[in-house]
């Protein structure tokens, strides 16, 4: 929760220094970019969002296209509860 917030809240800023770091040619200038990158916090970078089950939060296991852990998504199966899976 507190990881998309903070995604949430510097998602543009970062956008907009990458994209700035991208077009320059200048290495100085690429490196002042950098270190602006830099001195964002870690947690605000959408590669550090863990996607989790919304049953149990199980981080590891996760199928995307139903929103759940293996576990659950077994379980659900075998309740009949997920039309197409057998």
């Amino acid at each position: 929760k507190k990881r998309i917030k903070l995604n949430n809240k510097y998602k543009i800023k970062r956008q907009n220094l990458l994209k700035q770091f991208q077009t320059t040619e200048d290495f100085n200038l690429k490196l002042e970019i950098h270190s602006k990158i830099q001195k964002l916090p870690r947690n605000s970078a959408k590669i550090r969002i863990r996607n989790r089950c919304w049953k149990t939060g199980r981080p590891r296991g996760y199928y995307r296209d139903f929103g759940v852990s293996r576990h659950v998504l077994r379980e659900m199966a075998h309740q009949c509860l997920l039309p197409g899976v057998t």
